[in-house]
Parts: C-alpha cells; sequence; structure tokens
C-alpha cells in the first residue's frame, strides 16, 4: 500500500511513500523531451515535456510510480485493489493503459484544469505491459501548485474527484474515503476542553489529548485519515530544508516498518520501500529508502532534457552516517 502526497510552503512538493515487500529495481529516470513514447492504442509522443521521477525500466520503457514534469504538474499511482477496473478499447475515447497514464499526462499538460479537460475524453484501457508486469490495480493523485485531483478508473467508468487534502492512500474508494473524515471533525490540535462533563473535574494530563482518537493503525483507511490530519495541520517555514524535513516527517507519520504488516507465510512484509519528494518549480527529485534515511536529490535540469535517451539513477539503499568526531 502507499500514501501520495501534495504539499505547499515557499514551493511546492509532490511525492509519495511506496509501501510494498518487494522491489522491481527502481531508479530515479529522467526522460528528457525527445525520447519517444510509443502508446498501444493513442498516437506517439514524439516530442514532449521533461519527466522527472522513480520508474521501474523495462524494454528501455520507463513505468513511472510517480513523476513530474518540468512544468511542474506531478502524478503518482496507488495500488487500489479490487476496486481499479479497466476497460475494453472505446474508439469514441483516447485509449490509454495504467501504465502509459503518467507519461501520457506528465508529457503534455502544464496543470490541473487541462488534465481535467483532458480525462474528460479519456478510457481507461485494460492491455498488460508485458507477462513479466501485468497490469496493477491503480488509481492515482495528480496536483500542480493549485489543486489536486483522484482519478479512480472503476466499474461505472472514470471517476475524478477534487482533492483538497493533498492525500491519497488505497481502498476504499475517495469518496468514501473522504466522508470518513467526518467521524473525526472533533480532533484538534490544541488543547482540548472538557466536552464531556463539564461539571466533571476532568485533566488534561498529557500534550497532544487533543489528537486521542486519530487513528495510528497501518490500513489506508487509517493512514489517509492521519495523513489528513498531518497535513492539513502542518506548519513549516518557506526554505528548502525547513519544506524537505517538513514533507518527509508527514510520510514519515504513514510510514511502514518491517515486522508490522505480514503478508505471506514466507517472512514477507511489507515496508516502506522509499519515500519520495520532489520541487515542483526547481525539478530536483529528492528520496529516502528503508535503510538510508539520509535525503538523497537528483537535479533534472543538470541533465541533457534534449537527448533521446532515458537517464537512470539506482536507489541509494545502504544507510549513510555522517560522524562528527
Amino acid at each position: 500500500m502507499c500514501t501520495g502526497l501534495s504539499f505547499t510552503t515557499g514551493d511546492h512538493y509532490f511525492g509519495r511513500n511506496l509501501d510494498l515487500e518487494f522491489s522491481y529495481h527502481e531508479t530515479v529516470t529522467v526522460t528528457p523531451r525527445r525520447f519517444r513514447f510509443a502508446f498501444r492504442a493513442a498516437e506517439s509522443l514524439e516530442t514532449h515535456y521533461a519527466i522527472i521521477g522513480i520508474a521501474t525500466v523495462s524494454d528501455g520503457y520507463p513505468l513511472y510510480y510517480d513523476a513530474t514534469n518540468e512544468k511542474g504538474l506531478s502524478v503518482a499511482g496507488l495500488n487500489f485493489p479490487g476496486n481499479a477496473v479497466y476497460h475494453p478499447r472505446d474508439d469514441e475515447k483516447t485509449n490509454i493503459t495504467p501504465f502509459e497514464l503518467i507519461p501520457w499526462l506528465l508529457g503534455q499538460f502544464d496543470t490541473v484544469d487541462q488534465v481535467k479537460q483532458a480525462l474528460e475524453g479519456l478510457n481507461v484501457l485494460n492491455e498488460s505491459f508485458s507477462d513479466e508486469f501485468p497490469l496493477s490495480p491503480l488509481h492515482w493523485i495528480i496536483a500542480d501548485a493549485n489543486s489536486a485531483i483522484t482519478v479512480e478508473s472503476v466499474a461505472e467508468g472514470l471517476r475524478v474527484y477534487d482533492n483538497p487534502f493533498g492525500v491519497l492512500t488505497n481502498n476504499p474508494t475517495f469518496d468514501i474515503q473522504s466522508f470518513r473524515l467526518n467521524d473525526f471533525m472533533a480532533l484538534t490540535n490544541r488543547e482540548p476542553g472538557n466536552t464531556f462533563a463539564p461539571g466533571l473535574a476532568l485533566d488534561r494530563y498529557s500534550r497532544g489529548m487533543g489528537g486521542i482518537g486519530l487513528p495510528g493503525d497501518l490500513s489506508s483507511s487509517s493512514r489517509f485519515v492521519k495523513a489528513v490530519f498531518t497535513r492539513m495541520n502542518s506548519v513549516s517555514g518557506s526554505s528548502e530544508s525547513e519544506s524537505l524535513s517538513q514533507f518527509f516527517h508527514i510520510l514519515g507519520s504513514v510510514a511502514q516498518q518491517r515486522g508490522c504488516v505480514r503478508v505471506a507465510e514466507d517472512e514477507k512484509y511489507e515496508i516502506t520501500i522509499y519515500s519520495s519528494c520532489c520541487n515542483t518549480r526547481t525539478g530536483v527529485y529528492f528520496y529516502t529508502t528503508y535503510e538510508n534515511s539520509q535525503i538523497t536529490g537528483v537535479d533534472m535540469h543538470r541533465e541533457d532534457l534534449d537527448a533521446s535517451e532515458l537517464i537512470s539513477f539506482p536507489l541509494v539503499e545502504g544507510q549513510q552516517i555522517r560522524m562528527q568526531n
């Protein structure tokens, strides 16, 4: 499972936790403007906006998990099992497979408003990349510096939701996730008053009691509530250092630790494989990995963005420790 996040301080930042029990050898991948995107049932993009994000590269094609283009538009795909439904080809619409959606959007569009218009004629096509990489059930958070949306392809068709929280996890569907926030409207970041029984001398014996009842388990529904509460109450300075620190702390509030979510009888556990944060204005993509809590950065603008070949950087996975003596 995963958590996606859009967050604005002085700049806009976009990223996610990738929570899985295995890795597909992900790399930070820069796709320059002249890399040819060939789509299964739509017109190819011979030239397009440059893109940076984390992808598995297979047969020379970047299968992006999350990415940002040079205009500051960002997309992340998150697991959506049991709800994602992809459809047969519809000749009245633009047919894009799930693994093509991120490059198709980021290659052409600058803003969420432009994406909304394009999605009106989109059909998410039921076609796998390969036998090795069958279709994953996904939904998507799409954001720019001004707004965010959630996109879900379900049995009834394509659903597009405004996402004022800038947060996405997994199941259930986004409308149900959003409605559940009503159950927590009494939570506060302030010291709570005694509304239980004003006649009783009840004691605020600890800081943070305004958040009692905030979910702390690792289910997708609970992570959504906690991430929204953390993000909406988050206070950060506008510097790059403060913004990055706060962004990774928000993701850290819903990170998964090895051993807490067992997914198979052969001792497999879901963990936060990586956490990412891209400054969408500067095009610098930052990340940490499960065993490397030091932030690593890749600047897309230090590469030749008019080239035609992918540029990939393997994730730095070993712990990096700075000794002070």
